[in-house]
């Protein structure tokens, strides 16, 4: 491989290193590697959106259903310039894994639009989403594909998205969730990814006899997951020494006071100027000499090229696929303690099946229960990933996936395919 090449390999390659990886490990037989890698839709549309100058501007949109043996393909919709079939298709498969790995009711999916959300006005990305989710509307639904947010998308776009949907097949709340908490949103969406991180990082913390009171972390994106994996880690009382955002990244070595910075973002919009910590750039935030290093923002952010500056002992994956595959050797030779995205970052679909519960019930939880069933789900996930890795002498993330492929083989087996 050339110098630089592995920052280029996408996250559907990841994705695949990953799944072969385990196979391997638990000699999965020929017939069903070949189908567990194997996506059972993909979908390509156009997207033609009429501009408020009067232009017209077409994008390319994308949904992958990879497997549905175990429930409703579930996966997020993001907007983004990268958004390509490998991508939203590798992503989708890491949404089956962590669904199974999970042990909630869903398959694996996800969908997106090639577009940067900078150039469109709310209006037009109002009528981006409405003509996206129009081309598609035919293959989701509350037992068939729910959507959710992902990159660029959120609680407003889920609510087009529920309307443009529900105007066509009859009002269904079920059928997208991370909705508005008045159009059927479950509490405690908004921060369940950044909690489920934190809880994992809690349990993990108990194993292995860490104490989060003397630890150091780096926060990677301060986007949704990364802001409220600051705050709990915060709360758990890890000091958080740097955070960043696509502005830049700030360090403080008393800790940077992550109520302050996310005043200065709501203001803002960003973190540009933020004045409670020293201004570096992300490359150097990914470099600190900290405990806990935590990606939140990107795939493939540590990789060939910088994977050696990385001195944290612990990488705590909150983004989809940060890390890619030379980058997870290079570490390993470092020595550094990998928790898995499959398993970190899954706090985000557990809350959205919450939500997906109550929908199709008509009967709204309390955040406190919603919470406390999350702890309970990323508590013993966790338990079961460790006892795995510890059994088969396996890495973290090829005990993870381990867990998911048996159970979605299982799946498959049973309904006869």
């Amino acid at each position: 491989m050339q110098e630089g090449a592995d920052v280029h390999v996408s996250i559907g390659q990841t994705a695949q290193a990953q799944f072969d990886r385990a196979a391997e490990a638990m000699e999965l037989e020929d017939d069903m590697r070949v189908l567990l890698s194997t996506p059972f839709r993909e979908i390509r549309v156009e997207v033609p959106v009429r501009r408020d100058d009067g232009s017209l501007a077409v994008y390319k949109g994308y949904r992958v259903q990879f497997n549905g043996a175990r429930g409703p393909f579930k996966g997020g919709i993001r907007y983004s310039p990268e958004v390509d079939m490998d991508e939203v298709g590798g992503l989708a498969a890491l949404m089956t894994w962590k669904t199974a790995l999970v042990n909630i009711p869903f398959g694996g999916g996800k969908g997106g639009v090639n577009v940067d959300v900078h150039d469109l006005n709310i209006f037009e990305l109002e009528r981006l989403t409405r003509k996206f989710i129009a081309r598609i509307s035919r293959l989701l639904g509350p037992y068939r594909d729910i959507p959710a947010p992902d990159m660029y998308t959120n609680a407003q776009t889920m609510a087009w998205i529920m309307d443009e949907y529900s105007s066509r097949q009859g009002y269904a709340l079920a059928a997208v969730t991370g909705k508005p908490i008045a159009l059927g949103g479950s509490l405690g969406r908004e921060a369940a990814t950044g909690r489920g991180v934190v809880f994992v990082f809690g349990e993990m913390a108990k194993i292995e006899g860490w104490d989060p009171s003397t630890m150091t972390a780096a926060v990677q994106g301060f986007g949704n997951v990364g802001t409220f994996a600051a705050t709990f880690l915060t709360d758990l009382g890890v000091r958080v020494n740097a955070i960043s955002d696509i502005t830049g990244a700030y360090f403080n070595g008393n800790g940077i006071d992550i109520e302050a910075a996310l005043a200065h973002k709501a203001e803002a919009g960003d973190l540009a100027g933020f004045t409670g910590g020293e201004a570096m750039t992300n490359e150097e935030l990914l470099a600190l000499d900290v405990d806990v290093l935590v990606p939140a923002a990107m795939g493939g952010v540590i990789n060939r090229d910088n994977a050696h500056a990385v001195r944290a002992r612990i990488l705590l994956e909150a983004a989809n696929a940060p890390l890619t595959s030379i980058g997870e050797i290079l570490l390993k030779e470092k020595d550094v303690y990998i928790v898995p995205d499959v398993l970190a970052n899954a706090g985000g679909v557990t809350v959205s099946y919450f939500e997906w519960v109550q929908n199709i019930q008509q009967f709204t939880w309390e955040e406190e229960r919603v919470n406390g069933e999350l702890e309970k789900i990323m508590v013993n996930s966790t338990r079961a990933v460790h006892a795995a890795a510890r059994e088969r002498n396996v890495s973290m993330r090829t005990a993870a996936f381990i867990i998911a492929i048996e159970r979605v083989a299982e799946a498959e087996r049973l309904r006869g395919v």
